[in-house]
């Protein structure tokens, strides 16, 4: 069995592979009359694309989407969207070591282990080529959403963290590091040109956080609405760590200081003192804003030298060669946001669905 797709009522299917001809995704349960076009989903695209600075890998590829079913006359028909974006800047003669001996970190090992035989050349599936089709996927999920804000920032890289007294929200789109803090930006320059020169690559925490959520999406138990954005994130590339809220810090909390305050609000709905639950309680969301905090480990292609074993099971060496992120966790803050709106959209036609 090969679970490649995600969601319920929404559902999107993402194939392909890093060095194949082309990937994308599928879209279904989309509701139709929505405008649609490429030029829409184009700018999350873009905002992924790779090459963009010296702090992301060199690989240039446009990452053109085509939309290629599911559309008529500039609007969705609710029937299956499919979405294409080519490959067209492969170099596969960069994996010719891979092919002989594993990766250490990434799933050059475990793959083989399962099938018996994988694709080297970026890492097939397990290429975070993949994320570009998730990115497309939740432009759309983005036009069952135009209630709902959606940001996303990095946090922290490589242990160095933003202050959060220095937050500029207008900050985000004005760096390479989607950073809300322009004193922390600076800092990341030379902490990731520095581990980049090195041949090495380091580790990023990503913030989300979406406005305007009403309360009511999710279900109780096996339909929680956190534990829906927690497989989501953690079927992202490279993530290690999800936190919903004040996450594993809630352990550190009594009960009082992680206690939700509320007073009456004017229109009969509370009004929130706090949010350390980040905007879900008991598996369905609150009215608050849903926060989520995602680890990614640092970059497992890299030129530093490192001990592993070949196929045949013998020690070896391994520096991997090619175009690589010395930093993963920028280029998934896009990646984050599309699965952020993915999981929302598929609650919200969910709920839809049951209450009306």
């Amino acid at each position: 069995m090969s679970v490649n797709t995600f969601g319920r009522a929404l559902r999107f299917t993402t194939w392909g592979e890093s060095h194949g001809p082309a990937l994308g995704a599928v879209v279904d349960g989309c509701p139709p009359g929505l405008a649609i076009s490429e030029d829409a989903i184009q700018p999350f695209l873009d905002a992924r694309r790779p090459g963009q600075s010296r702090f992301t890998t060199q690989r240039q590829e446009p990452d053109k989407v085509r939309i290629l079913s599911g559309t008529f006359e500039g609007r969705t028909t609710g029937t299956p969207i499919s979405l294409m974006i080519e490959n067209v800047d492969q170099r596969s003669k960069d994996y010719s070591e891979v092919a002989q001996a594993y990766r250490p970190g990434h799933a050059d090992y475990a793959y083989d282990a399962k099938y018996g035989l994988r694709d080297y050349r970026g890492g097939g599936r397990s290429s975070a080529r993949e994320t570009a089709a998730r990115v497309a996927a939740g432009a759309v999920a983005r036009l069952i959403l135009p209630e709902v804000t959606i940001t996303a920032y990095v946090s922290e890289i490589g242990g160095d963290a933003i202050d959060r007294d220095g937050f500029d929200a207008t900050e985000i789109a004005r760096n390479p590091f989607f950073c809300p803090d322009s004193w922390a930006a600076k800092r990341w320059e030379g902490k990731v040109d520095e581990a980049r020169k090195a041949g090495s690559s380091l580790g990023a925490v990503v913030e989300c956080v979406a406005d305007g959520v009403p309360a009511g999406w999710g279900a109780p138990l096996y339909g929680k609405l956190d534990a829906d954005l927690a497989a989501a994130m953690m079927s992202i590339n490279a993530v290690k760590g999800v936190e919903i809220g004040d996450g594993f810090g809630a352990a550190r909390l009594t009960g009082e200081q992680n206690a939700d305050r509320m007073r009456p609000g004017a229109d009969g709905k509370p009004v929130f003192l706090d949010n350390h639950a980040g905007g879900i309680a008991g598996g369905i969301s609150t009215g608050q804003p849903v926060m989520v905090r995602v680890a990614f480990k640092p970059t497992s292609s890299i030129l530093t030298p490192v001990e592993t074993i070949t196929r045949n099971g013998e020690a070896s060496e391994i520096a991997t060669k090619g175009r690589h992120d010395p930093c993963v966790g920028i280029r998934g803050v896009p990646v984050v946001v599309a699965m952020m709106a993915l999981v929302l959209a598929d609650h919200k036609l969910l709920h839809r669905a049951q209450c009306g």
